[in-house]
């Protein structure tokens, strides 16, 4: 199960939402500056995202939940997205260049295969948006954000005699 902290904006009626910082990079290891994943993570133009996760629980603003999702619906997903299109671009431009014997249709091809692989990526993906298997699930619930009360000072506040 892949997990992820994720901070609580607001929670109305079982229905939590929840704002998921990206991470910058993978965090195992020591050489951040050096990391291309952290060099990717960095080129998109999103930082955090936000989602809406069912919990009957109730929570609390800024307060942190853990959610999982299966490794194997992650995986799928993942195939869907980058591989439909990939496929699309290649069977495209290997079709037409077969067909038509020049590199000008291969091209053509493989931007029609390329497009078409994108919509039915969407498809498919607004086909499985609503199954259970491919949802956030609430791991743990952290304790709200006022549950810890300290004091500064370091002598007991007793009445004066002066």
């Amino acid at each position: 199960m892949m997990k992820e902290w994720a901070t609580v904006v607001s929670w109305q009626d079982g229905v939590a939402s929840l704002r998921c910082e990206t991470q910058a990079g993978c965090s195992s290891c020591h050489s951040r500056s050096g990391c291309g994943a952290r060099v990717l993570n960095e080129l998109g133009p999103q930082t955090e995202h936000n989602l809406q996760v069912n919990i009957s629980e109730r929570l609390e603003p800024g307060q942190k939940v853990e959610l999982g999702i299966p490794e194997g619906s992650l995986l799928r997903s993942a195939f869907l997205v980058y591989m439909t299109p990939l496929f699309g671009v290649i069977l495209g431009g290997g079709l037409l260049q077969a067909l038509l014997k020049a590199d000008v249709y291969a091209v053509v091809g493989a931007v029609l295969g390329g497009g078409l692989g994108f919509l039915l990526a969407k498809a498919l993906a607004a086909k499985v948006d609503g199954q259970s298997g491919y949802q956030p699930v609430v791991l743990q619930v952290g304790l709200p954000p006022n549950a810890f009360r300290y004091s500064t000072e370091s002598e007991p506040n007793l009445p004066s005699s002066y």
